[in-house]
């Protein structure tokens, strides 16, 4: 009879066989079809800064900017088609796999230098654009979700794939796919309109996307076989270094990944309980949660019984105490009928909510056919925001207008269209000069609305300052001439608005305001 310590013996030693022979097979079929040289000569080439890499990232930075505001999705991809940005994050990756100090900073030099040229590049075309309301692409890159994480990753598998077993072809798309330019022109757009929110959460999605593709290239690389060599050069204190790294960068997308997780947990629960409170012969047909709001905003639409119906009063404490959080909620109910005429009951009701929303499409078409009539530019420029209930165009230059003229056409559009904000941005142009009767230090009814005209413009334009001549500067003096009480009235009303006043020298009897230079918000 064999004894169990034998029978142990043997199974240990099975086991050790066959782990002898699944390495076997990696280091034949796996690591011996790489030749490593060629790749990491490869990568080493393209991984670094040069001119041509700064050349090539800012014309994409470029194209990109422009591709987002002027929410052409197709000039976007043509940003990402030229972007270099990858090269250096795949360096990055593969110097972490090699444990190559050396490698690791000449990546991380071409990728700092890279995205802050590229964010200074799209900071001054957004300040020199006339165009600089957010669009539906900007919007779509403040806030990494699930999706870009997923996307991030298997385009890094892609691309590491691709660069070591020769398909170089395939980073096209994954140049595509990882979209590293658009995020980083939208945090320029930030910057130049200082909008701290749409900077920082399309920065958050850079910096994820920057982390899951090097964590992921490092992954790859090691399973191909980019080991780790001690030399003299690079002791176990390197190592340590570097491996505190790895760390330090799986830190943030771990915060990430929780609230990514937290997001996705919050909608399930959401949705649940939804489906729960409705019962069984309701559906959610629409949920949307915005949780950069503060309380978070729940959209909902449920098609349910008239016997099912619920008050949300009732639903939104509920969900409250479920997600543990304030929530505002936003529920519609398609009721069905109930009885022996049920059926039509159904029909008429799903007709009237198809009418509805028919009607509310509509509603929108004409809105923008309008707004694009009296701009002179196509319904397709006319940015609309369905949630807000705001629809922004930027005027095309209309022969004999002034800014008095797009402030005119603003107002007629928006008498037409009820409950909407209407926002027409005017062509760069000069201000309306604004004219004191003779002797007069006071501002009159046109005087006062050639300054609201001018504070409007600056709104529209995204400028927050305008120079006024006359105006002394810092404290006024204890006895201001004619021309300086002219120059503080126009300030005071300026500083009304909105805007801040700036010293400018004098210039006669009529004040011309300009936008002050860089003074974006």
């Amino acid at each position: 009879m064999t004894s169990p310590t034998l029978l142990v013996d043997r199974h240990a030693a099975a086991g050790q066989l066959g782990r002898l022979a699944l390495y076997r097979w990696w280091r034949r079929s796996v690591v011996g079809r790489v030749d490593h040289e060629a790749v990491l000569a490869r990568v080493v080439e393209e991984s670094g800064w040069s001119p041509r890499f700064a050349f090539m990232t800012m014309m994409s930075a470029g194209i990109a900017e422009l591709g987002l505001l002027l929410s052409s999705p197709a000039v976007v991809i043509g940003a990402m088609l030229i972007s270099p940005l990858m090269n250096p994050i795949l360096g990055f990756g593969f110097s972490l796999a090699l444990f190559d100090f050396r490698e690791l900073r000449r990546s991380l030099k071409a990728l700092a230098i890279g995205s802050a040229l590229a964010i200074a590049f799209t900071a001054l075309l957004v300040l020199a654009s006339p165009l600089q309301a957010p669009t539906a692409e900007i919007v779509a890159r403040t806030r990494p979700n699930l999706f870009d994480l997923a996307v991030a990753l298997f385009a890094a598998l892609a691309g590491t794939f691709a660069i070591i077993r020769g398909r170089g072809d395939t980073i096209v798309g994954v140049a595509i796919a990882t979209a590293l330019m658009p995020p980083l022109a939208v945090v320029g757009y930030g910057i130049a309109t200082r909008n701290a929110p749409v900077g920082m959460g399309a920065f958050a999605l850079f910096v994820t996307n920057f982390i899951t593709i090097a964590l992921s290239a490092t992954v790859m690389a090691r399973f191909y076989g980019f080991g780790h060599h001690l030399s003299r050069r690079q002791g176990w204190m390197q190592t340590l270094v570097l491996t505190l790294v790895f760390v330090a960068m799986a830190i943030p997308l771990g915060i990430s990944l929780n609230r990514i997780g937290r997001e996705a947990l919050a909608t399930s629960q959401t949705r649940s309980l939804l489906s729960d409170r409705f019962g069984a012969d309701a559906r959610v047909t629409q949920l949307d949660i915005d949780f950069t709001a503060q309380p978070i905003v729940v959209r909902a639409v449920v098609i349910t019984p008239r016997r099912s119906m619920q008050k949300t009063s009732a639903i939104q404490a509920a969900l409250a105490q479920a997600l543990d959080r304030p929530v505002r909620l936003n529920l519609d109910q398609i009721l069905l009928g109930a009885g022996a005429d049920a059926l039509a009951a159904q029909r008429e009701e799903l007709r009237q909510a198809g009418e509805a929303t028919n009607t509310a499409a509509q509603r929108v078409t004409d809105l923008a056919n309008g707004i694009a009539l009296i701009t002179g530019i196509t319904p397709d420029a006319v940015t609309i925001d369905r949630d807000h209930h705001r629809a922004v165009a930027a005027a095309a230059p209309l022969p004999g207008a002034s800014v008095a003229t797009y402030r005119a056409l603003e107002r007629r559009a928006a008498e037409q269209s009820d409950d909407w904000d209407v926002a027409i941005v005017p062509p760069q142009g000069p201000l309306p000069e604004i004219a004191f009767a003779d002797g007069a230090d006071t501002l009159d009814a046109l005087a006062s609305d050639a300054v609201a005209t001018s504070a409007w413009a600056a709104h529209r334009w995204n400028v927050s300052a305008l120079t006024v001549p006359s105006l002394p500067a810092g404290t006024p003096p204890a006895a201001p001439n004619l021309s300086q009480r002219r120059a503080l009235a126009i300030a005071a009303l300026l500083r009304q608005q909105g805007i801040t006043p700036q010293p400018a020298p004098a210039a006669g009897r009529q004040f011309a305001l300009t936008p002050v230079a860089g003074g974006g918000r």
